[in-house]
């Protein structure tokens, strides 16, 4: 296993990490994901640990909490061996407090994560959204104090504009404060906005990248193709209203790419496109996830080999769209402001 050090921090993370998202099934949504307990949930940390992927990520409202309870028990005897992820900002109650960045609510959730977890330290500790109605000074105070508690090694932050995260890194050097050292970001084959602004911001900053939804929310899975019915199991009918809206012809496009470098490489379609994004800049970390030891050993399959730069190219190619303003500008001056992947 590859380990890599996240952003500008002196942390070494593995490059692929482990998501508990199917840890739990406590509801409808995360039902659709996965239900593993305890016994399964022990069983894929044991072959991860055995394949050096020893990051675990998770958060507070996976499975409202049940996935950090599972995830504890499953490492338990065995805290010092691995490294944990979670997040806190949403909703996890009535009370009007109960949610966001404040002070208030950053300081209870940790606390609740730290009791889920049964652990009394947290490697990685992630803003999971933006939080427009805390100052943001207040946000990164609040993690500052948690970082010298010894509650909280390192901070992130995840699904931040490019604006958002640099206001934070701003705040945090005016005072010396701890910084966000890790984005947790959409990004894949299908989703590549993260290359617009977010990676040359990661670059510049050294905030390294850990990727959510690799597989673009399931659909880079080689089981959704053209002209075929959904797949029987597959998270897509119940959840694709929360996840990142894609095309059908363009997924299709891409499809047929990765099938292309598959008979090349002998390698799968989830492989392809895992192993793709290990070779992005500020990429860290690329989160797995897995419903069973099937899926989890083929996505360890994504490491230990490369695709060539002919392979990424046509990749490169297949997925490559129209930016958005002022991004397609910025290419027409490409001498002074090149590509972030060149």
């Amino acid at each position: 296993m590859e380990f890599r050090i996240l952003g500008r921090s002196g942390l070494k993370v593995p490059v692929l990490s482990f998501g508990t998202g199917t840890f739990g099934g406590a509801n409808e949504f995360f039902r659709a994901w996965g239900n593993s307990g305890v016994p399964e949930a022990t069983r894929l940390v044991d072959i991860c640990l055995e394949a050096g992927v020893n990051m675990f990520d998770t958060a507070d409202i996976y499975s409202e909490g049940e996935s950090e309870k599972i995830l504890g028990a499953a490492i338990a005897g065995r805290r010092d061996k691995v490294l944990i992820s979670t997040k806190a900002t949403f909703k996890m109650g009535p009370g009007p407090n109960e949610l966001g960045s404040s002070r208030h609510h950053l300081i209870s959730a940790c606390e609740a994560s730290l009791r889920r977890l049964k652990t009394d330290y947290i490697d990685i500790y992630q803003m999971h959204g933006f939080d427009a109605l805390t100052p943001v000074e207040e946000t990164l105070s609040a993690l500052n104090d948690l970082v010298h508690s010894g509650k909280v090694r390192y901070i992130g932050c995840s699904n931040f504009s490019g604006w958002h995260l640099m206001k934070s890194l701003d705040v945090s050097e005016r005072y010396g404060w701890s910084r966000y050292v890790a984005h947790q970001a959409y990004y894949s084959l299908i989703g590549r906005e993260y290359e617009w602004e977010l990676m040359p911001l990661g670059l510049d900053q050294g905030v390294g990248c850990l990727v959510w939804s690799p597989l673009g929310w399931g659909r880079l899975t080689g089981k959704i193709r053209r002209g075929q019915p959904l797949p029987k199991e597959s998270r897509l009918p119940k959840t694709a209203d929360y996840g990142p809206p894609v095309n059908d012809e363009y997924l299709y496009k891409v499809v047929d790419a990765l099938d292309e470098v598959a008979k090349e490489t002998g390698k799968t379609i989830p492989q392809i496109a895992l192993n793709w994004l290990l070779q992005r800049p500020t990429v860290s970390n690329v989160i797995i996830g897995a419903r069973n030891e099937e899926q989890l050993r083929q996505n360890l399959g994504a490491v230990g080999w490369n695709l060539t730069a002919a392979q990424v190219s046509k990749l490169d190619a297949a997925s490559s769209v129209t930016l958005t303003y002022p991004y397609w500008h910025q290419r027409q001056f490409g001498e002074r402001n090149p590509p972030p992947t060149r």
